[in-house]
């Protein structure tokens, strides 16, 4: 028996798949523990509401950051996988170069956009003034948010996965960290929104020469270009608009919170919202690494190593996601404890998001199959109404329930998109996505 787990044990191991997500997930676990670490000086350093001035700011970026940066992020690592190995990824360069160009184009028209709205709107709207103020500063910074994600992305197509994961996980939050510190020994505490955008404008420079000195160290190539801007357009645009539904899906919630019960409710439901991405992070770590291996098996037609990639990633996703469901589950008061003693007004809110998304983890790779296979505009579609129904069950439901609200429009639509993408590419491919 021992000898027989041993052999399996070892042969799973020398995946490289497998080793390469396990090696990812480390990275990503000790990141998680540091944003959880800042989390908890926040709440015990700053008042809960500096915290939801922090998290409200922090989703807007996330959410509308998605509709810049047109889903290039994704669509990166789509066009690494069509031009390996027939072409030098040093046309990948000029990809990258018009992404950067329409990323610049799409945050400054926002800004523009953001500078004319009247302010009394979302004054009105939200019943505070600070708020008007709060989207002006997101805005100035969201090209670099945007440049700061999108060469992360261009770090992992390129083959440099440690310092991917390394940016993504860790050293985005070193800035803000230090800064948060200083603010505290300065008692300069409502500053914390300001430090956190400066640290992406930051992270924006920092990444973008990097970006660069990566691709000298590519052969540079001299033929035409392999994708137009339309084209890049084409295929990203459609991954853009299920990234922003998927972002606002985590928005929506947070946008009516703070619509309806103030800044301070906003920091305990983002808390169980942070603790429940301990399952995204598994789940989204899995799937990034084996996303450009699906395009690749799927453009060459190998059905059978794409059922095998998926298997084993929804395989790895569960094994390692259950344990940490059922402790979230167990303890969640305890847990939620060590934020404060105000912020356990959220277990009920945790326990049904943890839930929902233990449900998601037998889905494997249902985030990332359509969109490495080329039917986008598939995506596209069961992700807007996924949408849909997240805004209609919050709207309803947050008033009346609050944190529970929204924490039941979450994962209920959380639930459809993985379902209905699962039950398309299994009439459509013959692929199982979900654990079997």
């Amino acid at each position: 028996m021992l000898r027989t787990l041993r052999f399996h044990f070892l042969k799973t191991f020398q995946n490289s798949v497998v080793r390469q997500s396990l090696l990812t997930l480390f990275i990503r676990v000790f990141g998680v523990v540091l944003l959880f670490g800042f989390t908890l000086f926040l709440t015990q350093k700053f008042t809960p509401q500096v915290v939801g001035q922090y998290d409200f700011v922090r989703t807007f970026l996330f959410a509308i950051g998605s509709i810049c940066l047109l889903g290039f992020d994704q669509s990166i690592l789509y066009f690494k996988g069509r031009l390996y190995p027939e072409y030098s990824l040093g046309h990948l360069k000029k990809v990258y170069l018009k992404m950067v160009l329409m990323l610049f184009f799409a945050s400054l028209l926002l800004l523009v956009f953001i500078v004319v709205l009247d302010a009394s709107v979302v004054t009105q709207f939200f019943s505070d003034d600070a708020t008007y103020h709060l989207l002006l500063k997101a805005s100035a910074a969201l090209f670099f948010y945007g440049l700061s994600i999108l060469n992360v992305e261009v770090f992992r197509a390129l083959e440099e996965i440690a310092v991917a994961e390394l940016f993504r996980n860790i050293f985005k939050y070193l800035p803000i960290i230090v800064v948060a510190f200083l603010l505290v020994q300065w008692q300069l505490e409502p500053y914390l929104v300001d430090a956190f955008l400066l640290s992406f404008v930051f992270m924006g420079i920092l990444t973008t020469v990097l970006t660069f000195y990566f691709f000298t160290k590519i052969p540079a190539t001299y033929s035409t270009d392999c994708f137009s801007s339309r084209e890049i357009i084409t295929h990203s645009f459609p991954i853009a608009v299920s990234g922003m539904a998927i972002f606002l899906m985590m928005s929506f919630d947070i946008l009516f919170l703070k619509k309806y019960f103030g800044d301070a409710t906003v920091a305990y439901y983002a808390v169980a919202v942070k603790l429940m991405t301990l399952l995204s992070v598994i789940i989204l770590t899995v799937n990034i690494t084996v996303s450009a291996a699906i395009a690749a098996s799927f453009s060459n037609k190998e059905i059978d190593k794409v059922q095998q990639i998926v298997q084993n990633s929804s395989r790895l996703i569960v094994a390692i996601t259950l344990p940490a469901v059922f402790v979230l589950l167990i303890f969640p008061e305890f847990i939620l404890q060590f934020f404060g003693s105000n912020y356990v007004v959220a277990k009920e809110a945790l326990f049904i998001l943890v839930l929902g998304q233990g449900f998601c983890a037998f889905f494997g790779s249902a985030p990332v199959y359509l969109n490495m296979t080329g039917r986008q505009h598939i995506f596209q579609r069961i992700v807007l109404l996924a949408l849909l129904l997240n805004f209609i069950l919050n709207y309803f439901l947050i008033p009346s329930y609050g944190m529970i609200g929204g924490a039941i429009a979450f994962s209920v639509s959380a639930l459809f998109w993985n379902f209905s993408t699962a039950l398309f590419v299994y009439l459509k491919d013959g692929v199982k996505l979900f654990l079997s």
